[in-house]
């Protein structure tokens, strides 16, 4: 019995167990006692995650892989969910609990799982997977990189991000078009922003919707005021500002007066 690969729900199956025991050993956080694995496949990573010190619920789109992970694996501190992650309410399965998250997410949605996570984050200390590696740099990105963007300044505002290691396309059925890369996240001390969240996360938004622009171009729509726009920080280009810079322009617009309800 197994399960066949759907390019639908964007499904690769590493089958590689030394790797799959390291991803498994990425999740290093001692602040939870609950682990969500998304998308377990045919249980390359549940076979590790279940030898750990934690309860684990391993949730797939895939009714096939249930099953399979079903008939494979009786073990009364695994649970498991046939659900879309993105979805379900989490506090239907974890309450008020902190949990990590973990998985070899499918590329097709793995944006958005990081998005869901941050929605999530004051549950969520710990988060670790494989990505697109493409994507996985592109979280872990800093300042002055071409691939950073609105992705690592949103992750990066709540969790500090770390490239762990790149895994081949060979190590699969089917084998992508690219390469992989593993990365962990770990949620920073400080949850709160010191400005308005939703008008941060537009601010980061609209300035890397033309990032070769300077913040004072690209930043037009929120009709600065002549003043504000005399400020230094908007002759740069938003791949020039850290999160810290990015907190701080979120402020001074804030204080300039303009609407952070839109």
């Amino acid at each position: 019995m197994s399960v066949r690969a759907k390019k639908h729900l964007g499904q690769h199956f590493l089958n590689d167990t030394s790797i799959a025991q390291d991803i498994a050993n990425s999740l290093v956080g001692t602040d939870y006692d609950q682990v969500l694995e998304i998308g377990p496949g045919m249980g390359v990573l549940t076979q590790f995650l279940i030898q750990k010190p934690y309860t684990l619920c391993a949730m797939d789109i895939d009714q096939e892989s249930v099953d399979y992970l079903t008939h494979h694996f009786d073990n009364p501190e695994l649970n498991l969910v046939v659900a879309d992650f993105l979805r379900v309410d989490l506090s239907d399965f974890f309450g008020t609990k902190q949990f990590a998250i973990i998985g070899n997410f499918p590329y097709n949605i793995s944006t958005q799982i990081v998005f869901k996570t941050l929605e999530w984050r004051r549950q969520i200390p710990e988060f670790s997977g494989m990505f697109q590696k493409e994507v996985a740099q592109r979280i872990c990105a800093g300042p002055g990189s071409k691939t950073y963007g609105i992705l690592s300044v949103l992750t990066q505002a709540f969790y500090q991000a770390e490239y762990l290691f790149t895994v081949s396309p060979l190590v699969f059925s089917p084998p992508p078009k690219v390469e992989s890369g593993v990365l962990r996240l770990t949620r920073c001390a400080n949850q709160n922003l010191p400005c308005d969240e939703k008008f941060f996360f537009r601010v980061v938004k609209t300035a890397f919707q033309q990032r070769r622009k300077t913040l004072r171009n690209s930043l037009k729509t929120f009709d600065l005021s002549e003043k504000l726009k005399e400020d230094t920080i908007f002759a740069l280009r938003p791949e020039q500002l850290s999160v810290q810079d990015f907190i701080t322009l979120t402020l001074k617009m804030e204080s300039d007066g303009i609407s952070t309800q839109h």
